[in-house]
């Protein structure tokens, strides 16, 4: 219900049942207003009915939506079942065009605008998680470890020109940094770890002979873990990060669990926030569950 569809329907009941229920209305229309003008997280959340009227009116914008219309393209969005339809709002277009993932879509504009809605939205939450230093953000509908396999392959496609293969990898006995690595076609280079009284620490002086071992053109990236478990200690991403930008090699962080650090440790930013102020050319992947 629209401004001027109220006004007709001062016609049907009474005006000032029509102002209440306009009034209402524009509650709604105000909070999406706010959050297209501010791209930031409200401070107050949204209650269903709102979240839910937003996203009616988004799937709308999706040409397999549109009221009369049938596609016949090969990017039409088809739904054979009613019920899967209803779970997802309509939405079907998913996100991305011919490759590129953050690619706006020309027959899906509302899909199109929820995309970039929650990038924005994404690094506001890194923001108050405590990242003061956020740049470009991607939300990636994948796991941690897929979502690590495809920021690998992308390192991998700039340095392809150079024939980089190794990735150097501080050892973390856990499956998936490694499977990510081998899943991209590169070639892990294990780095052990430095015993330091009872816990396992980054031994940077280990990365930095491998590194100049093998070659900075070499190497696609340094491959750095922030949640671990005992004995070993968390990399010292810090140190990580001012060694990969002297040497001039990219910094991969692996920041799955850690966007609570500030909530855990108080207004400082976490080590990967400090990473990231002191290596330029580092990239971060973080995992969230809902």
């Amino acid at each position: 219900m629209d401004p001027d569809n109220c006004r007709l329907a001062t016609s049907l009941i009474s005006s000032s049942y029509i102002k209440l229920g306009s009034q209402a209305l524009q509650r709604h229309h105000s909070a999406v207003k706010s959050l297209l003008s501010q791209r930031r997280l409200p401070t107050s959340g949204w209650d269903e009915s709102t979240i839910e009227l937003f996203l009616q009116d988004v799937a709308a914008m999706d040409s397999n939506n549109f009221l009369g219309s049938v596609g016949v393209g090969e990017r039409e969005a088809r739904v054979a079942c009613p019920l899967v339809a209803r779970r997802h709002y309509r939405l079907a277009h998913g996100i991305g065009r011919s490759g590129d993932i953050a690619a706006e879509q020309p027959k899906a504009a509302g899909s199109s605008l929820l995309a970039r809605l929650i990038n924005l939205l994404a690094a506001d939450a890194l923001r108050l998680a405590g990242l003061a230093d956020v740049g470009e953000v991607t939300v990636l509908p994948l796991a941690t470890g897929m979502a690590m396999t495809m920021t690998l392959l992308a390192l991998k496609s700039q340095h392809a020109s150079k024939g980089a293969r190794f990735v150097i990898w501080p050892r973390i006995d856990q499956k998936t940094c490694l499977k990510a690595i081998t899943a991209a076609g590169l070639e892990p280079v294990v780095v052990a770890m430095r015993l330091q009284g009872d816990e396992l620490v980054t031994d940077v002086a280990a990365i930095r002979a491998q590194v100049e071992r093998l070659g900075a053109d070499s190497i696609v990236c340094v491959a750095s873990t922030t949640s671990c478990f005992a004995p070993r200690a968390a990399d010292d991403v810090v140190a990580i990060a001012a060694l990969c930008a002297q040497l001039g090699v990219a910094h991969l962080v692996n920041n799955a669990y850690e966007l609570p650090w500030e909530s855990l440790h108080g207004p400082t930013a976490g080590p990967a926030d400090d990473a990231s102020a002191l290596g330029r050319r580092g990239l971060e992947e973080s995992a969230c569950r809902a």
